[in-house]
């Protein structure tokens, strides 16, 4: 996976302000092996169909919505591994309705696959 592409990690952004339901198999592994940690709930969601799941847990829905909350990343870093992509940031989310501000940490890991770089783990926590 040479050159590692920051444009990817701004389209994973992209989905979550956009709530579109669609767009989480082109950009995460679209199969079982796919795992993530979400800052919401407990225990390890496994596969790409529960991985839909969790995303219309959140609102999501296919060809996404005006929603007023926004996600954006800060001090994001990305280290390439021989044929994979590790990058580390820490996620922002604003709730529209009450302008809070969560965040924590997130590691998002990339594989190589035919179709280019997918999210293979996403790990996400809360400060």
């Amino acid at each position: 996976m040479e050159g590692f592409r920051k444009s990817l990690v701004d389209d994973w952004v992209e989905i979550w302000n956009s709530y579109d339901l669609n767009k989480v198999p082109t950009l995460f592994l679209d199969d079982s092996r796919v795992t993530y940690f979400s800052s919401e709930r407990q225990g390890t969601v496994r596969g790409i169909d529960d991985l839909m799941e969790h995303h219309r847990g959140f609102g999501f829905v296919e060809g996404g919505k005006e929603q007023p909350n926004r996600l954006w990343l800060e001090d994001t870093e990305i280290d390439e591994f021989e044929g994979s992509a590790i990058v580390t940031a820490i996620w922002c989310f604003e709730r529209g309705e009450t302008g809070a501000v969560q965040r924590g940490p997130v590691t998002l890991v990339y594989v190589p696959t035919s179709n280019g770089a997918r999210i293979a783990h996403a790990n996400f926590g809360n400060y």
